[in-house]
């Protein structure tokens, strides 16, 4: 059975940064869940960070990770990506499900680095390490291609 790796976000656990969710209402993924094929995954609180905290965004010329009031949270935005990664593995998952324009989950676009609510093209950490280890990552923009590719994948052999 194939198994997705979603932003826990996405399934009303309140992980963001602001301390809400950020829920996804889609029967495909209902179904998803119910046949117990999502493994949910909020990579900021995996890598040590609290709920609610301070926003953060990728600074695109160093690439490390800020808060809003300067704090580097690089090796915590890390650690949680390195722990996606381990989990994906162990339950052997192609395919992610992820919150676009964040530092950790966004697969085309994230904010600049001057929190102004500006995007620029980019993917957060997680995303990058999850794509450099052959899976595939979508956000609630691409759902659709996801469950083309899953419900592909589930016609094979």
């Amino acid at each position: 059975m194939i198994k997705i790796l979603v932003s826990a976000c996405f399934l009303g656990e309140k992980v963001r940064y602001d301390g809400k969710d950020q829920s996804l209402l889609n029967e495909t993924l209902l179904q998803w869940q119910k046949n117990k094929q999502v493994v949910s995954f909020g990579p900021e609180v995996a890598g040590g960070l609290s709920v609610p905290r301070q926003p953060a965004e990728i600074q695109p010329k160093s690439q490390r990770i800020l808060t809003c009031d300067g704090v580097d949270v690089s090796e915590q935005f890390n650690k949680g990506a390195q722990r996606a990664l381990v989990l994906c593995q162990q339950h052997n998952i192609s395919f992610a499900l992820l919150k676009e324009s964040s530092p950790s989950c966004g697969s085309t676009s994230i904010y600049d680095g001057t929190f102004t609510n500006e995007k620029i093209n980019g993917e957060g950490v997680t995303t990058a390490l999850l794509r450099k280890n052959g899976i595939r990552v979508f956000s609630e923009k691409s759902i659709s291609l996801l469950m083309a590719e899953v419900a592909s994948f589930s016609e094979k052999p």
